[in-house]
């Protein structure tokens, strides 16, 4: 999941929810403070599906010094309990390829793969 400092800097919560949702959608916009200073940020959007709803993470970013010490697993585990409260059946996050780090701190929050999509660039 990929975001960044741009991702904290360039948006307001109002910008992030409107960027994400579509009509029917929920959004939810969680952040990581320390002693009054936002670390860390997560956005998470829940779409009507056509057995219910599933939730997905969009965004979810914390600051270097703020990193190991469990606010990016508090954000999940904010997520993850709107969601279940918003009638989600299931939650999705991404992770890009090669980004183990990323891969390995959501197995750790308890998703698993469930699709590998695979592209060939032609020309």
């Amino acid at each position: 999941m990929r975001g960044g400092p741009a991702l904290v800097g360039q948006w307001t919560a109002d910008d992030l929810i409107a960027h994400w949702t579509e009509a029917g959608d929920g959004a939810g916009l969680f952040v990581g403070e320390f002693e009054g200073a936002v670390v860390g940020v997560l956005g998470v959007v829940a779409h009507p599906t056509d057995g219910g709803r599933r939730g997905r993470i969009e965004c979810c970013y914390v600051e270097a010094p703020a990193r190991a010490v469990g606010v990016g697993a508090a954000l999940m585990e904010a997520a993850v309990s709107w969601c279940a409260a918003a009638g989600c059946e299931e939650v999705d996050a991404l992770a890009l390829p090669g980004d183990r780090l990323t891969k390995q701190r959501l197995e750790a929050a308890g998703f698993t793969a469930r699709l590998l999509t695979l592209s060939r660039r032609l020309g």
